[in-house]
């Protein structure tokens, strides 16, 4: 009999055709958990379970109620907004997962924050502050954390709220506008008063560890470096290559300070992603999510595992059933994807170039994910990318190399949505 997993994600996902290719490719028996029905629902032979994904105990009963029919083996979370009802639903039966605590404080900035301070973790300096109807909550945030900083919410992810200041009047108008975005009602409702994170800005260049935790022991199974500056005001991320061309002293010491930062928040189990700065006094710890790489990012990542190769999703569904796993390990030379960003607001008309971004040497696969006619909205507001370019080749510097000559022949027509 397969074993069964639960995946537990929004419709809006970007992750659930990975994850179903590789539950196919090894045989597993998979239901999906969401909040609505997939387009996805007539491939999955009626194996849906709609779920709340606002509410932890009506999702978790339901699944115990399904499980009492088909005994479930494991429960994933395949990205942010999902990672926190999966770890109640596997509480709930009983199979390997992280403490929900534990998964909470990857979802609440100031916990984590907390909890990094607690164990002496390197981490910006911050503060919390609700709004700015006063005026004063930007100017005090800055005397505390200093100038540049930036403001981000406490709960988003993808950099979705983030913007840096450069000046208290830079940071007030920052401020305003993060407020506003959390008070939009498909967000936190219009009567929340939600709290920001003021952190100080870390200069230097960032990396992504991808990694695998068992039994609480870190195995990293790629270190992405973000080649493009993230220097704000916005941090829409664009590029990711892998394997790091940083010096082995310093990614030792980024991993070092990762694995006491994920033991610090209390996770034990399955995926994770998390993202430092290299500072030029060493390694800053900025957040882990419980989770694997977002978007369409993990179609870059092969991995060998003995002489079977595999996708980072198999690698994370092996591990959850228990599978045979030992050492996987990427396989030979170099990967990268490249995120189309959004460039401004409005009703996306075209997106021209990508048969010709194709044909770039090293370039493997370019997908577009809105289609013509839609509505979209940039960073800090939006949450969306247009598409994703992925690539490999011989090493990092060549892989950069083909991503951005496909980048340059990508042309974006949008119509201002005022018209």
């Amino acid at each position: 009999m397969s074993a069964r997993v639960i995946l537990v994600l929004p419709t809006s996902t970007y992750r659930a055709t990975a994850f179903l290719d590789a539950a196919n490719v090894l045989g597993l028996d998979y239901v999906l958990a969401s909040d609505e029905a997939p387009a996805l629902a007539a491939r999955m032979d009626g194996r849906v379970l709609t779920v709340d994904l606002d509410s932890v105990a009506q999702a978790a009963g339901r699944a115990a109620t399904f499980a009492e029919r088909r005994p479930v083996d494991a429960v994933i979370g395949v990205d942010e907004a999902s990672v926190l009802v999966a770890a109640h639903i596997a509480q709930r039966l009983g199979v390997g997962h992280n403490p929900v605590d534990a998964v909470a404080a990857t979802r609440d900035k100031r916990r984590m924050r907390a909890l990094l301070a607690a164990a002496a973790v390197p981490q910006p300096r911050h503060v919390v502050i609700r709004g700015d109807a006063r005026a004063t909550a930007a100017a005090d945030a800055a005397a505390a954390v200093g100038i540049p900083c930036v403001v981000k919410p406490v709960d988003l992810a993808a950099s979705r709220g983030v913007i840096r200041a450069n000046t208290v009047a830079e940071l007030s108008a920052a401020v305003a506008r993060v407020d506003a975005l959390l008070r939009r009602p498909e967000l936190c409702g219009e009567h929340r008063d939600p709290p920001l994170l003021v952190e100080e800005f870390v200069p230097g260049p960032e990396i992504a560890i991808e990694g695998l935790l068992i039994d609480g022991a870190l195995t990293v199974l790629a270190t992405f470096d973000k080649p493009d500056p993230l220097d704000g005001p916005f941090f829409a991320e664009t590029l990711y290559v892998t394997p790091s061309r940083h010096a082995p002293a310093t990614l030792d010491a980024a991993v070092a300070i990762t694995r006491t930062a994920l033991d610090a928040l209390g996770l034990r189990d399955g995926p994770i992603h998390a993202e430092l700065r290299l500072a030029a006094g060493g390694p800053v710890f900025l957040e882990a999510a419980a989770r694997s790489i977002g978007g369409r990012c993990s179609s870059a990542l092969r991995f060998l595992d003995g002489d079977t190769e595999m996708s980072l999703e198999e690698v994370i569904l092996r591990h959850a059933v228990r599978m045979p796993l030992h050492e996987p390990r990427l396989v030979s030379g170099a990967s990268g994807v490249l995120m189309l960003p959004v460039p401004e607001a409005g009703v996306l008309r075209a997106v021209r170039g990508v048969d010709a971004s194709r044909k770039v040497p090293g370039v493997t696969g370019v997908e577009l994910t809105i289609p013509p006619g839609q509505v979209i909205e940039p960073l800090p507001e939006g949450d969306r990318y247009l598409g994703f370019v992925v690539a490999r080749g011989a090493d990092a510097a060549f892989v950069e190399a083909s991503l951005r000559q496909a980048q340059a022949l990508i042309e974006v027509e949008v119509e201002d949505g005022h018209r």
